[in-house]
């Protein structure tokens, strides 16, 4: 059981028998440049004279969360209210300033793409090095090599350094191998649903639908409400780094669209 916990080890507790992520009270906070430097002859003149300052930011004001085994989460919010970085925190990637999570994160997959690759390495390295990255073993790599690469309809580039791909060509490959493995028993998933054009996004809706319904808990963040509704049991609302509401997916989606259009 993995425990992230700013309070005393005696205060900690375990989350009920039918729970399988719990996020009591989090707060998440970073350090910014209250004024940035437009060049690096200011930031450095700033630096000497010790005018540098800084400002803190909460991306997560004291939420508090709990999700049962088997329930599909999905994370609605403008952008920049904190939906990645409470993802994050329960995946393990981040600690949090403030609060505690209670999950097993032997058992978390976080599928989000865009990282974890080297433009000058080519696509079959980067396959490799994206995997390490994820957890997988060279010998699983080995023996899901050529399904990657036709699932990412990259026959014949794979000798190509990424520079030289295409935005598209990047984000098919980055799912292809995030999602080759079976399907963990806690899957977060951070905006994967919009990758690469109409007939790849399709196969990809439908790979993500597979995993969603095969019994794991899931997390999902996407800017879709329809996506939300449909494949959902459950709708979070966070904005500005709060909690606003959680319950039924068309009530929480119909609440998010209405104040989006005041």
């Amino acid at each position: 059981m993995g425990i992230w916990d700013t309070r005393s080890r005696a205060g900690r507790q375990t989350p009920e028998p039918d729970t399988e992520i719990e996020v009591r009270n989090v707060t998440m906070e970073f350090r910014r440049a209250k004024d940035e430097a437009t060049s690096i002859k200011e930031l450095m003149v700033r630096i000497l004279r010790r005018q540098h300052a800084y400002e803190t930011f909460k991306a997560l004001d004291d939420v508090s969360l709990s999700i049962k085994k088997g329930e599909v989460v999905g994370i609605v919010g403008t952008n920049g209210s904190g939906k990645s970085t409470l993802l994050k925190i329960i995946s393990g990637a981040l600690i949090p300033t403030r609060g505690q999570v209670l999950v097993d994160r032997s058992k978390v997959q976080l599928l989000t793409l865009g990282t974890g690759f080297d433009l000058e390495l080519t696509g079959r390295e980067n396959v490799y090095l994206n995997g390490a990255i994820i957890g997988y073993s060279k010998a699983f790599i080995d023996r899901k090599y050529s399904q990657i690469v036709r699932f990412a309809e990259l026959e014949g580039f794979m000798e190509e350094k990424v520079r030289n791909y295409s935005s598209g060509m990047v984000s098919r490959l980055g799912f292809a191998i995030a999602t080759i493995r079976d399907t963990p028993e806690i899957l977060i998933l951070d905006e994967v649903l919009s990758v690469g054009d109409l007939f790849f996004r399709k196969k990809s809706e439908a790979r993500i639908k597979e995993m969603i319904h095969g019994g794991s808990t899931v997390l999902l963040v996407s800017h879709s409400t329809s996506v939300i509704r449909s494949n959902c049991s459950k709708a979070v609302w966070i904005e500005k780094g709060r909690l606003l509401t959680a319950g039924d997916p068309k009530d929480v989606c119909d609440a998010y669209e209405k104040k989006r259009k005041v």
